[in-house]
């Protein structure tokens, strides 16, 4: 039976100072006795000896130093997993919040798992459908693979992760498919966007959301993407499922982080954010890839909003460090109503070369791909030359790839956020916009590719 102790020394703000504490460990869960018999909870996070410091997960408000009773339960925060979970909606800490009965787990699992071990992991190499060409044209995603969105303040990030939630899918295989969705810090407002959206699309059936709202604590807002890859490891590696797992919005998680580290009094790092976090992240995303020897995998899309569009701040630039790559959504782009705004130049997918190609997408992927990139580049030269020498500056090749840069953004990138692209229809709109385009100018595209593509008409 746990130990109780008396011996409330001090309680300030979220943190609470309990003495002469014994067997006690880091990061173990706690309650809280109030006089009234009310229960709260709490979590170690740190123990000096026989001092505790914790971390409350409900306000300090009505805790007597004198009266109050601590009880320590002897083991880390858990998640009860089950594939009873797909379709189920849950708060920041696993509890169910969609008016559905209690899951009976199948096991408990600590939410603190490990990341993936390197020796144990299987190469990613298979191509993920995300029905989006900006990505699946340009920037592939593949099984296994860490790919972040950077966004922005007002930029409409959740209804492309909502998009790739409902439109994701593994060609090829008729092996099952799930999505784990950690929402983290959002208003009542997204998450009530989130779920409408899942359930009237009927994405619901293969979804577990887990949602920590803005104003709910944030140890709470710390625990919610480890319980969604807790759920993710169980789906992918105990059932052999290959699952998606999209976390929005990776600054929220960050900046609590920040607030616990700053209630803690410690030496604070790059703008205020705990010398740690490269750690912390790292423990997050490294526990997405595919396992030798497994069926299922992990593909992970965290999504953050750069402060001040600033990409070389802390959070976008730890989080580029360890993922393979990022997808950037442009303010100029949204701007001039492109949706999804996806900004193509300055995107990147780490892994796109090993999941495109014959057998995987179709034989003239890459060859296109680098010739779209190469063209709408040279497009948006063109257009930057025209506003500051005028469209008589430049030549009529010039002219012909600033009018690629415009078609491009209107019909490849433009597609709206209920439009499900397959893959043979956003390469076949990439040879319809480079027939824009002289044959002699596609220098990046084989002659046998030319022949077969280019000459035919839409």
């Amino acid at each position: 039976m746990p130990r109780e102790y008396r011996t409330i020394q001090e309680v300030s703000g979220p943190l609470m100072l309990v003495r002469g504490v014994s067997g006690v460990t880091y990061d173990e869960l706690g309650e809280i006795e109030l006089e009234n018999g009310e229960t709260r909870r709490c979590k170690v996070l740190e123990i000096d000896g026989g001092n505790a410091l914790v971390q409350l997960f409900e306000p300090s408000t009505g805790i007597n130093l004198d009266t109050s009773k601590v009880r320590f339960l002897g083991r880390p925060m858990e998640l009860g997993v089950s594939s009873d979970m797909l379709g189920r909606v849950f708060d920041g800490l696993g509890r169910p919040i969609d008016g559905g009965p209690e899951i009976l787990p199948d096991e408990r699992r600590d939410i603190n798992g490990l990341p993936m071990n390197p020796a144990a992991r299987a190469y990613p190499e298979e191509f993920i459908e995300t029905g989006i060409s900006a990505i699946d044209g340009l920037n592939t995603l593949v099984r296994g693979q860490k790919l972040p969105i950077f966004s922005a303040s007002g930029l409409p990030h959740s209804q492309l992760a909502a998009q790739i939630a409902r439109q994701a899918k593994v060609r090829g295989t008729d092996e099952p498919f799930a999505v784990v969705f950690a929402a983290m810090g959002i208003t009542f407002e997204e998450a009530h966007f989130f779920q409408q959206s899942f359930t009237e699309s009927g994405a619901i059936d293969r979804t577990v959301l887990f949602v920590n709202l803005a104003n709910d604590p944030a140890v709470e807002r710390i625990a919610t993407p480890r319980m969604a890859l807790t759920a993710a490891e169980y789906l992918a590696f105990e059932k052999n499922m290959h699952v998606l797992v999209i976390m929005t919005d990776i600054t929220n998680y960050a900046d609590a982080l920040r607030e616990i580290s700053a209630a803690r009094k410690e030496v604070p790092g790059r703008r205020g954010y705990p010398g740690y976090m490269y750690t912390d992240l790292a423990s997050i995303y490294e526990r997405a890839g595919r396992q030798k020897g497994r069926k299922g995998s992990i593909t992970m899309i965290p999504i953050l909003t750069m402060p001040e569009d600033d990409k070389t701040h802390p959070i976008p630039d730890l989080t580029g460090y360890i993922t393979e790559g990022q997808i950037i959504l442009s303010r100029e782009l949204y701007q001039k109503g492109i949706q999804p705004p996806i900004d193509v130049l300055p995107s990147l997918s780490r892994l796109k070369d090993k999941g495109i190609g014959e057998g995987k997408t179709r034989a003239d992927h890459a060859n296109t791909m680098n010739q779209l990139f190469a063209a709408y580049a040279r497009g948006k030269n063109a257009k930057e030359l025209m506003i500051i020498l005028g469209e008589a500056a430049l030549t009529d090749i010039d002219k012909l790839y600033a009018k690629f840069a415009d078609e491009f953004e209107e019909k490849y990138v433009n597609q709206g956020y209920n439009t499900d692209r397959s893959i043979e229809e956003t390469l076949d709109l990439g040879w319809d916009l480079l027939r824009i385009l002289p044959r002699t100018e596609l220098k990046r595209i084989k002659e046998e590719f030319l022949d077969e593509y280019y000459e035919k008409k839409s």
